[in-house]
């Protein structure tokens, strides 16, 4: 058994993985900007997980709350698909704060918890190898999380904590389904299935896997 933080825990993706956790046994701890409840969690919310003191605050409750962590996932993340002509700056500044200043300050902050075995899984995106027009902006910043990823895994592998990725394709996720309502989601990536890709990498069958991005996506 092992004790988790999940970052960005109350969305969908997030309460997939606390659920996925919870059933093989694990403590979780959710900490996220929203307020809310979770079964199978601890839930500390109203965290601005950018802001790396209230992260190190949350943290801190957390090891409280569970005896100790050995491992985290950052799902807290954010989207958008917009042309660079025609554009906005702002956009890009802001799919870093959500996306990459997240995942850093949450592994900055969770790093004096963790110990020989730990884990740490962040959430990339598959389309980084082949951005599409729109994509740039978004598809950026997860290629930060990838650099991140590999980057930390190195720094961190003498001490044997693992950093690895996982990269979806599409979350099968009802905002998803809505904004593309024509789409063919045979394919897509059901959170439950990527929540036990996730669990796997926080696992010690994992032990031999870091600075590794995974891809997930269903064959149509």
């Amino acid at each position: 058994m092992a004790n988790v933080i999940v970052a960005g825990g109350l969305g969908i993706l997030g309460r997939g993985v606390v659920a996925e956790l919870a059933a093989r046994g694990h403590k979780v701890a959710v900490v996220d900007f929203a307020n809310g409840a979770i079964e199978g969690a601890e839930v500390i919310g109203g965290c601005d997980l950018a802001d790396e003191a209230a992260v190190s605050a949350a943290y801190a409750k957390a090891d409280k709350a569970l005896g100790g962590i050995d491992g985290l996932v950052n799902v807290a993340g954010g989207f958008v698909w917009e042309l660079v002509d025609g554009g906005s700056l702002d956009s890009w500044d802001r799919m870093y704060r959500m996306n990459v200043r997240t995942a850093i300050a949450s592994s900055r902050a969770v790093l004096p918890y963790l110990k020989a075995g730990s884990a740490i899984v962040n959430v990339g995106a598959a389309a980084v190898a082949a951005p599409g027009a729109g994509m740039a902006p978004y598809t950026a910043s997860k290629a930060g999380v990838a650099a991140l990823t590999e980057s930390l895994a190195e720094e961190l592998r003498e001490k044997g904590i693992r950093v690895n990725a996982v990269l979806p394709t599409i979350i099968d996720t009802p905002v998803n389904r809505a904004d593309m309502p024509d789409a063919d989601t045979s394919s897509w990536v059901k959170p439950s299935s990527a929540a036990k890709v996730i669990a796997f990498l926080l696992s010690q069958e994992a032990a031999s896997i870091t600075g590794v991005g995974i891809k997930l996506s269903l064959a149509g």
